[in-house]
Order: C-alpha cells, then sequence, then structure tokens
C-alpha cells in the first residue's frame, strides 16, 4: 500500500472514517448514489408498478450491494487496516 491514506480506522468499532478530502468525496458520491437510487426506487413508475415482490426486492436491492462492495474495497485498499477498537 503506498502513498496518501484516505480513510482511517475507527476510534471505537471496526471500520473506517475519512481522512483526506478523497474520502470524504468518495463518501459523498456513494451517499448521493445510494440515495439517487432510492430516490429513482420512490418515483418511476416500472419501479413500482407489477411483478412479483421477490423479484423487484432482488433487482431494486443489487445496486446498493454493489456499490457498498466497491465503496468498501476502495475504503480497504486506501485506508488503515480496520480491526474491533475499544477507545482510548
Amino acid at each position: 500500500m503506498s502513498g496518501e491514506l484516505w480513510f482511517r480506522a475507527k476510534r471505537h468499532g471496526w471500520g473506517w472514517t475519512p481522512a483526506t478530502w478523497q474520502g470524504w468525496l468518495l463518501t459523498a458520491v456513494y451517499a448521493v448514489a445510494v440515495g439517487a437510487w432510492a430516490v429513482y426506487l420512490t418515483t418511476a413508475p416500472e419501479a413500482i408498478v407489477g411483478g412479483d415482490y421477490g423479484v423487484a426486492l432482488l433487482w431494486s436491492a443489487w445496486p446498493i450491494l454493489a456499490l457498498t462492495a466497491v465503496f468498501a474495497a476502495v475504503c480497504w485498499i486506501k485506508g488503515e487496516r480496520p480491526r474491533w477498537r475499544w477507545g482510548k
């Protein structure tokens, strides 16, 4: 791992928090993308009407799962190694 770390390990618990402007930008882009998908699902008629409930849930959830996987991968690559922390 080379270069500046975009995310630092959280003080309490497990995970990351943004540490640089790149980390904050990536977090903002992720939040806007998830929010935009949620707005699309609540406003688009083709996303609301018809079909099987299970299939609709699968098709509506996969973009959020994919975005989260990419976000977590970037956090892993550009951040400190996470571990459970009890705080100090």
